[in-house]
Formats: structure tokens, C-alpha cells, sequence
């Protein structure tokens, strides 16, 4: 398993910008698919982005499309999320995942096919 520790969640207003960092460790990091999903109250966690393992290949949920940007730096084993105009929808706990196989430009976006979880961070979206 990788460790993995999000950051840079905050309390916003609709249409303002926020990016999540997740810093990752360990030598498997810069050969595993990555992604964020996000857990709102009383809803199941759901897919939001991931990349695979060069950075070159991304999948992103509908919901999000055209709006956040997830990126990777292997160097510093972190995997960004740039979230724009936000909406109050958007308000959940933003994990960050790592998949539990690697050197593949496949991305999964089922939970059960990631291995490691951050313990999220929160992002609150006003209206």
C-alpha cells in the first residue's frame, strides 16, 4: 500500500477556484494509476478524476468535465486536483486513491479497484 495524505481543501463560494494536493510515498508511486473520488453526506463515494501512471492519460466523472484538471508530479509523488468554478454540488470529502496494479494506461474508476485511501479533505462549497 501507499500512504497518502491530501491537502488544500477550504470553504468557498460558488465559482471560485480551489487545488487539492495528495503527497504520496514510497517507489511504487510513480508507476501507479492515481485518482481522486469524493464523498458528499448521505451519498455513495463516486469517481471524480484519475491518471495514469506517466501523466499522459486522464478520464474524468461528467459531472466535473471541462472544470478540473488532475495532474501529476512523480518527481515529488504528488498528484494534483485544480478544481474551477465550483458549485455547491461540488461540496464533499475529496479523497485521493491509489490502484492497486500499475505500469497500465488503464484507469479504473470502481472503488474497489484502488488499494490505498487518503483520509480526505474536506471541500465546502457556498452559494
Amino acid at each position: 500500500q501507499i500512504p497518502l495524505v491530501e491537502s488544500g481543501g477550504g470553504l468557498v463560494q460558488a465559482g471560485d477556484s480551489l487545488r487539492l494536493s495528495c503527497a504520496g510515498s514510497g517507489r511504487t508511486f510513480s508507476s501507479t494509476t492515481m485518482a481522486w473520488f469524493r464523498q458528499a453526506p448521505g451519498k455513495d463515494r463516486e469517481f471524480v478524476a484519475g491518471i495514469n501512471w506517466t501523466g499522459g492519460t486522464t478520464v474524468y466523472a461528467d459531472s466535473v468535465k471541462g472544470r478540473f484538471t488532475i495532474s501529476r508530479d512523480n518527481a515529488k509523488r504528488t498528484v494534483y486536483l485544480e478544481m474551477n468554478s465550483l458549485k455547491p454540488e461540488d461540496t464533499a470529502i475529496y479523497h485521493c486513491a491509489a490502484s492497486s496494479v500499475g505500469w497500465t494506461n488503464d484507469i479504473p474508476t470502481r472503488t474497489s479497484a484502488f488499494l490505498s485511501w487518503g483520509q480526505g479533505t474536506q471541500v465546502t462549497v457556498s452559494s
